[in-house]
């Protein structure tokens, strides 16, 4: 598996984070896409992960952070991505990757406060960064020394590697989410199975009527 890759020219859906995990830790590693294929990078720019500070619900106003700060975050990326790879494959870590994952997690984490319209609002210290990336860590230490460790799954779609938590009770879910892979996997194997449906006239028995 190679690095992402930051310089591939994509369409800007493809560039959309996706929150479909269930964690905070599995969602920033979905910031690489297709990393069994074209491994590509959606951390393309510091401005980039500020955005994904606020859309993860961490921050409510994107900080300004540097290059140091980008590289900082994906380090800590693909340690925990490696980590979570090596425990659902019943594998050790690696022993820097842990490293990496608890020192983040040793260093203050976003403080919450109350507003005056009662609403909390999380407060980042001078280097907003550093705060966003121990709440990271925290979730995958976790994560990963919890309960839900086993419940990790990679997503049955083909054309998907999002790594999610299944919450469901039998444990038995295949898709990161039902209504935008499972629907389209359901409609693939319909269609493999029925063929394509064909569009219904007005003189078609079985046509709704109007």
């Amino acid at each position: 598996m190679g690095e992402p890759s930051p310089s591939e020219e994509l369409p800007d859906w493809e560039l959309a984070f996706r929150f479909a995990s269930g964690r905070l830790c599995l969602a920033f590693c979905a910031t690489v896409g297709e990393r069994w294929r074209r491994s590509f990078e959606r951390l393309r720019s510091p401005a980039d992960l500020g955005r994904w500070t606020v859309e993860s619900g961490l921050l409510a106003k994107a900080p300004e952070l540097s290059q140091a700060d980008l590289e900082a975050a994906r380090q800590l990326r693909e340690s925990i991505y490696r980590s979570v790879r090596a425990s659902m494959e019943e594998r050790p870590p690696r022993a820097d990757d842990v490293e990496i994952i608890n020192s983040w997690a040793a260093r203050p984490d976003l403080a919450p406060r109350l507003g005056p319209d009662w609403t909390k609002h999380m407060s980042p210290s001078a280097n907003p960064i550093e705060p966003v990336l121990s709440a990271i860590a925290r979730d995958t230490v976790d994560l990963l020394g919890g309960t839900e460790r086993r419940r990790v799954r990679e997503c049955a779609a083909p054309d998907c590697s999002l790594l999610f938590v299944d919450r469901s009770r039998p444990g038995r879910r295949r898709w990161c989410a039902d209504g935008a892979c499972g629907n389209r996997n359901r409609a693939v194997t319909y269609r493999r199975h029925h063929g394509p449906s064909r569009p219904r006239s007005r003189r078609d028995p079985g046509a709704p009527g109007r």
